[in-house]
C-alpha cells in the first residue's frame, strides 16, 4: 500500500500549535499525522487548554458505527423508528459553558472503514443523522502514517480532501523547551540536550519494543521521580522496556557521572564555585537542574528579591567559569527565555561580562 503522506512538508510542534489557533479559528478541520509518540495529542490538548475549551478524546480505532451515528430505536410517541443521538459527541448544552470544544478523532486512518463511513457526514457537513455540531465545536483528527507499519485504513479521498493535512515531526528545540516547562527529570533533559539525536530512534523496520520517544522518555521521567521506592536493576529493567536496552545503557552511565556533580543549591549560594567533574553530558544535567533550582525559588518564594538575584547572580558566575559558550547559552536561554524569571541586570554584579560575553548569542537562540 502507498503511503498516502510521503514527500509531505513536516513541520515542529510549535509550528503544529500555531496551524491549529489559526485553524480552528477559521473552523476549518485537521487532520495531524506523524509517527508514534512524538505528541500530537499532548499538542491538540495545549491549544485547547490556551482556548480555555475542553477536549472531547474519541479513540476511533475502538469504537463502533454506532457510536458516531447512534441507535434506532421505536419512538412510541411517533409510531415510527427513532435515532438516539451518540453520548459521546458534545451536546448544544454542553457547549454553550464553553467559549470553544475541541473533538479529537485520534487513531482516525486506524479505524476500520464501517467507522470512517460513520465519522464521513459528521466531518463533512457537520452533523450525522438528527445530530447537529455545536457551532463553537471545531474537529481535529490524528494518525500514524502507513510507513510506521501501524494498523492503518486508507481513508477516502473526499473525506480527506475536506481536512488541512499536516504532518508532525521530532524537533528538539521545541521538545526542550516544553521539558523545561513540565519539568521532565534534569536527568532526562539534561542527557538528551548532550545527546539529541536520542530524543526519538524509532525505525519502523526494527523488530525492537522498546524505542526512544518524546513520550517514551515522559516514562523515564517519571520512574525518575519515584526512584526512591525501587533498587537499581528494577530501575534500568524499566528504562530499558521504555527506550531500548541500548540507550538504557548511555542513560545510567550519564546518570552515574551526573550524581558526583556539585549540588544546585551549594552553588546558587555561592558555596561552590569550581567544578571537578568535566563531563560534558553531566554538565548539561546540571546546568538544567539550577534553572529548575532558580525558577523554584521564586515560584514557591524561597527567596525574596535580594536573594534571588544573589542566586541569580551565582548562577551566571558559575557557568561563565566553568562551562563552555553552547552551555552558557542554554543555561540563559531556559532562565531568560523559556521561564522568563524576573532577572534585573541592574542588580546583577557581572551581567556587563555576561552581556559582553554572550548577548548576542542569547539574542541568536532566541531567534
Amino acid at each position: 500500500m502507498a503511503s498516502q503522506v510521503s514527500d509531505n512538508l513536516t513541520i515542529t510542534s510549535v509550528q503544529v500549535r500555531k496551524a491549529l489557533l489559526t485553524a480552528f479559528k477559521a473552523k476549518r478541520p485537521v487532520f495531524l499525522w506523524g509517527p508514534p509518540g512524538i505528541g500530537k495529542s499532548e499538542v491538540v490538548a495545549e491549544v485547547a487548554e490556551e482556548l480555555n475549551g475542553p477536549v472531547i478524546d474519541l479513540r476511533m480505532a475502538q469504537m463502533e458505527p454506532t457510536d458516531i451515528r447512534g441507535i434506532p430505536y421505536f419512538n412510541k410517541d411517533i409510531n415510527k423508528m427513532d435515532w438516539a443521538a451518540p453520548v459521546d459527541l458534545p451536546s448544544e448544552e454542553f457547549a454553550k459553558e464553553h467559549p470553544i470544544v475541541v473533538l479529537f478523532l485520534d487513531e482516525m486512518n486506524s479505524a476500520p472503514p464501517a467507522v470512517q463511513a460513520a465519522g464521513y457526514q459528521l466531518i463533512l457537513n457537520r452533523r450525522v443523522g438528527k445530530y447537529v455540531l455545536p457551532d463553537n465545536v471545531v474537529i481535529v483528527a490524528a494518525g500514524n502514517r502507513d510507513s510506521d507499519k501501524g494498523v492503518t485504513y486508507r481513508m477516502p479521498m473526499p473525506l480527506a480532501n475536506r481536512f488541512i493535512h499536516i504532518e508532525m515531526r521530532p524537533d528538539f528545540t521545541a521538545w526542550q523547551t516544553w521539558a523545561v516547562n513540565k519539568g521532565i527529570h534534569k536527568d532526562v533533559v539534561g542527557y538528551l540536550s548532550f545527546a539529541k539525536q536520542d530524543l526519538y530512534d524509532f525505525d519502523s523496520k526494527s523488530a525492537s519494543r522498546a524505542f526512544a520517544t518524546p513520550r517514551s522518555w515522559c516514562f523515564v521521567s517519571d520512574l525518575l521521580n519515584d526512584e526512591d521506592n525501587m533498587d537499581q536493576d528494577t530501575q534500568f529493567n524499566l528504562v530499558s522496556g521504555a527506550v531500548g536496552e541500548g540507550l538504557a545503557v548511555k542513560f545510567t552511565a550519564h546518570r552515574k557521572i551526573a550524581g558526583k556533580m556539585p549540588e544546585p543549591s551549594d552553588i546558587l549560594s555561592g558555596k561552590v564555585k569550581d567544578l571537578s567533574v568535566k563531563e560534558v553530558s553531566a554538565m548539561y544535567s546540571l546546568t538544567v537542574a539550577m534553572c529548575y533550582e532558580l525558577k523554584d525559588a521564586i515560584t514557591n518564594k524561597k527567596a525574596d528579591n535580594k536573594k534571588f538575584h544573589e542566586m541569580a547572580d551565582n548562577f551566571f558566575s558559575y557557568m561563565m567559569a566553568n562551562f563552555e559558550t553552547e552551555l552558557v547559552v542554554m543555561g540563559a536561554k531556559i532562565a531568560l527565555k523559556t521561564y522568563g524569571l524576573p532577572i534585573e541586570p541592574s542588580q546583577l554584579k557581572n551581567f556587563d561580562e555576561f552581556h559582553k560575553k554572550f548577548g548576542k548569542y542569547i539574542v541568536e537562540a532566541g531567534n
